[in-house]
């Protein structure tokens, strides 16, 4: 099972807030444990879903730094501004024990 936090927004972004989170046991998206879902968001996320969850390797796929490896990040899709009104979420995920 995958935590998908909100960790930063830069600019405005019309679906999250910073502390939101996506929950992920594939292949479902736990609708009662996740606060909010963006499509510019997903296309994203759901490239990485599948390998994270089966085999966590978030350096060898460089979505992490050295001393960081309990996490990987993300990024949503929309540049923000000048190019549009919305703004760039990053996305902090990690890998939980299953329920």
């Amino acid at each position: 099972m995958l935590e998908i936090t909100v960790h930063e927004i830069k600019g405005h972004c019309p679906v999250y807030q910073e502390g939101d989170r996506i929950t992920i046991k594939d292949p479902e998206i736990d609708l009662n444990k996740t606060d909010a879902l963006c499509t510019h968001a997903l296309s994203t996320i759901l490239h990485y879903t599948t390998i994270l969850e089966h085999d966590w390797i978030p350096l060898a796929l460089g979505l992490t730094s050295e001393g960081d490896e309990d996490h990987a990040y993300l990024q949503c899709v929309d540049p923000g501004k000048p190019y549009t009104d919305g703004g760039t979420v990053i996305f902090k995920c990690r890998k939980l024990d299953d329920d």
